[in-house]
């Protein structure tokens, strides 16, 4: 049976019905967004005043991402069996629960277990909200909505951060802040999910398989975690590197991120005017000349904050890109299948980054971030150059 999507002229337009139905998908996932980002450097922060060492804190973290790899495979088939709406609101309930239980809990096997639950269950959302929001939108307006997903989810990971700076640090008592984020973020789902997409036939592959017959949308996931997690690692720490000091080195971070914020919703755009593979092609091209050009920027800070800013923007098209150009492919089942393998790819590709790219580093000093990332988008553009080849012969 093939999984290829067979789009009518309907799957063409974006009526009223689907508009809501998207709408309350992207507002759930970026309320969610807000309490995710608020949580992770919360658990770490209160765990280092607690004399937790960083390496404990660091393995802690990796056994939450674990839960990313080990529970994509089934999430499609449980959101299958009991369908869409039921399965997201108990994902939301879940999150909401472990978070109120962080403080009634404090020791650190207890918020390790609590932690892993947490990330079970925020992989469950980002799994089934993509797919969501890519199985509803037609496909000549796919890449703007991813876009405008993409965006809305940045600008609520910038948020959770600033609850910190307003409570003047890190506190017990934000973790019902953050379980209310997630109950909140269960509304629209509650209300519009009755109209979700549904999640029909089976994906007739297994979540492997979809690495092999659509490695450019799925690998894209791959590099984009890995880049991000290693700019949020190394960025601020080149900058030292370079000798441009703390500040400015986190100012490089900042802007690496403000780029990605900025260029989705123009290359979601783009992406429903052009071959979807070419403009991945174009984005890790560009990319990677960004990351080989810092080194002979390095020398002017100014210079070198716009080429950040531009890799960054350019980075980011790789995720968003990337999840249009998967749900022009498939649907269905498959899609949900589809978008567990996309999200599975980019917490392994956040999970290996770091330790590769700091031997890196430590290698080829002191420019051996920027080296290490041009590599990253260098591989992935052979890799869609090779298929558009084959497609061509």
């Amino acid at each position: 049976m093939s999984v290829e999507s067979a789009l009518s002229e309907a799957d063409q337009t974006l009526d009223r019905a689907r508009l809501v139905t998207i709408a309350a998908a992207i507002i759930c996932i970026s309320v969610a967004g807000i309490g995710l980002s608020l949580t992770a450097p919360l658990i770490s922060l209160l765990l280092s005043a607690q004399g937790v060492s960083a390496a404990a804190i660091g393995a802690q973290t990796s056994f939450a991402s674990l839960a990313g790899l080990l529970t994509s495979p089934f999430v499609p088939r449980l959101a299958r069996s009991f369908g869409l709406r039921n399965f997201l609101l108990a994902t939301l309930a879940l999150a909401a629960f472990t978070m109120s239980l962080f403080p009634l809990l404090p020791s650190f096997l207890a918020w390790s277990v609590l932690r892993f639950l947490f990330a079970c269950s925020i992989n469950a959302l980002f799994v089934l909200s993509e797919y969501w929001i890519n199985a509803a939108a037609p496909n000549a307006r796919r890449g703007f909505i991813m876009g405008i997903y993409a965006t809305s989810l940045s600008l609520g990971f910038a948020a959770g951060p600033a609850l910190l700076v307003l409570n003047d640090g890190a506190s017990l008592s934000l973790f019902p802040v953050g379980a209310c984020f997630f109950a909140v973020a269960a509304v629209p789902i509650f209300f519009a999910g009755r109209d979700a997409p549904p999640l029909e036939g089976r994906a007739g592959l297994s979540i492997w398989r979809f690495i092999l017959i659509a490695p450019v949308a799925t690998m894209a996931a791959f590099i984009y975690g890995a880049v991000e997690q290693g700019s949020f690692a190394f960025m601020a720490l080149y900058g030292e590197a370079l000798k441009l000091g703390q500040e400015n080195g986190a100012w490089l971070l900042t802007l690496f991120g403000l780029g990605n914020v900025v260029s989705q919703i123009p290359l979601g755009l783009l992406s429903d005017r052009v071959n979807r593979p070419l403009l991945l092609l174009s984005c890790a091209l560009v990319s990677a000349v960004g990351a080989l050009a810092m080194p002979l920027c390095s020398g002017s800070l100014p210079l070198l904050m716009v080429l950040v800013f531009l890799t960054g923007g350019m980075a980011g098209g790789l995720y968003t890109v990337g999840l249009a150009h998967l749900g022009s492919r498939f649907s269905g089942t498959a899609l949900a299948t589809a978008n567990a393998t996309f999200i599975m790819l980019y917490a392994l590709g956040m999970m290996i980054s770091t330790p590769v790219l700091g031997v890196v580093i430590d290698a080829v000093r002191p420019h051996g971030f920027a080296f290490g990332l041009a590599t990253l988008f260098g591989l992935y553009a052979l890799l869609v150059a090779c298929r558009l080849g084959e497609r061509a012969n």
